[in-house]
């Protein structure tokens, strides 16, 4: 029996998104911050596109909030039929334990997301070996397979 590849399978939950996300940082152990970005569509399965963001600013701000949402607009509008969820991990070097700079990214992304996304979004840490999930998916994404 042959396995099928990850984007055959799709996420039916937040800790398959956990895993997800530990599956594609593996080995989550990174020397800089960075934030990749991944996408669901309403089916479950994820896009075969990955981004990486290089060269996060201490602390998100309002240019780079601005640029994730106009970049999740068009892969929504081009790859999802305008409907799909936006995965984030912050990766960043360090100790696996969610730190306060992490705390004040999700807090910053909440702000910029909550109003500005159409569509939904969770944030997940990757660092110090281990991926933990700062920001849960809402349940109705999963409602939907």
């Amino acid at each position: 029996m042959t396995k099928p590849s990850l984007a055959e399978v799709p996420i039916r939950s937040a800790a398959e998104l956990t895993d997800r996300w530990a599956t594609v940082l593996d080995p989550p152990i990174f020397g800089a911050r960075s934030l990749w970005l991944m996408w669901l569509g309403t089916d479950g399965l994820v896009l075969p596109i990955i981004v990486p963001v290089d060269d996060l600013p201490p602390l998100p701000d309002q240019a780079l909030a601005a640029g994730l949402l106009q970049v999740h607009a068009g892969v929504v509008a081009d790859h999802l039929g305008g409907e799909g969820h936006l995965a984030l991990a912050l990766c960043r070097p360090g100790r696996p334990q969610a730190s306060s700079d992490d705390e004040r990214w999700a807090a910053g992304l909440r702000a910029a997301f909550d109003d500005g996304l159409d569509g939904t979004w969770s944030l997940h840490l990757a660092a110090g070996g281990r991926v933990s999930q700062l920001v849960a998916p809402p349940i109705r994404i999963w409602a939907r397979g």
